[in-house]
This record gives structure tokens, C-alpha cells and sequence, in this order.
């Protein structure tokens, strides 16, 4: 391990215990789930109006 990588855990992870990083992980989880969720209801959202378009 490097180093500079080292730190970087250290500056994310220093100071916590096991409880409250497994929390970060958790919520770090969620968030790129949510994230997904909202590019593929903004995509629908996008794609609603070029559909109806087409049909009219």
C-alpha cells in the first residue's frame, strides 16, 4: 500500500469505528442506487415527449 493511499483511507476512514463505517458503506450504496434510479426516470421523462410525437 502506498503512501499517498494510506492517507487518503485515513482522511475518509480516520476516527471512525467498524459501526459507523459500515453505515458509510451502507449510505454510500443508497446513494448510487438512487442516483441510478434517478438518470433512468430522467431518461423516461425525455423520451415521453419524443414518443408522443410520434403518435400525434
Amino acid at each position: 500500500m502506498s503512501t499517498a493511499r494510506f492517507y487518503k483511507w485515513r482522511s475518509k476512514f480516520g476516527g471512525m469505528d467498524a459501526s459507523m463505517m459500515k453505515r458509510l458503506k451502507e449510505l454510500e450504496y443508497e446513494n448510487r442506487r438512487l442516483k441510478k434510479m434517478y438518470a433512468e426516470e430522467r431518461l423516461k421523462a425525455e423520451l415521453r415527449p419524443e414518443a408522443l410525437e410520434g403518435k400525434l
